[in-house]
């Protein structure tokens, strides 16, 4: 139980504005919290020595940005050697380098900030398990062209970064909740 406006209630403190805000938004359904917007970085364009472009600014979004990533893992997958060692990872780096796009789905419909956590969760598990594959394919190599594995490497780690602080940032607004205390003796 805790104190909210004036008395005792239980569960969740909605703040000042109840739990839907100031009113409620499209899609939003009566008895749903919608935890998760579409989530986007802005990033400046780099120039040729790596110095920032201070006028332009990019917006990405982190839905299209992982269908990229999840499509470039299917691309060095389908270039790999038709070996039975590439086979092996490539299904392995098939199955996780594809994972997150799926899962970020999941949690921009997760039922609760808990189940977002864990669902962002899930991402970051399976983006970690593509580093080190894709790490391995460059070291046996499994791929003709190496030189296809580093962007792919750098944009996966890029990718841990922002999912690492997103669930980082989620976990600092997650309210803990106390189960509720029986109202009588229980027998």
């Amino acid at each position: 139980m805790r104190w909210w406006r004036g008395g005792w209630a239980w569960g969740v403190n909605h703040g000042m504005h109840g739990r839907y805000g100031r009113g409620r938004g499209q899609g939003e359904e009566k008895g749903r919290l919608n935890v998760q917007q579409p989530t986007s970085n802005a990033q400046r364009p780099r120039g040729e020595e790596g110095e920032e472009m201070p006028n332009e600014v990019r917006r990405y979004d982190l839905d299209d940005r992982l269908l990229e990533y999840s499509a470039s893992v299917v691309r060095l997958v389908e270039n790999m050697t038709g070996t039975k060692a590439a086979n092996h990872v490539g299904g392995q780096l098939l199955r996780s380098g594809t994972s997150p796009y799926f899962n970020h789905g999941e949690a921009e419909a997760a039922e609760s900030p808990r189940d977002f956590v864990h669902k962002m969760g899930v991402c970051l598990k399976e983006l970690r398990e593509t580093k080190r594959a894709l790490k391995l394919t460059r070291k046996v190599p499994l791929v003709q062209d190496r030189t296809t594995i580093d962007p792919l490497l750098l944009e996966t780690e890029e990718l841990i970064k922002i999912f690492f602080v997103s669930i980082r940032t989620a976990k600092k607004n997650v309210v803990r909740e106390s189960p509720p205390e029986p109202y009588g003796k229980v027998l």
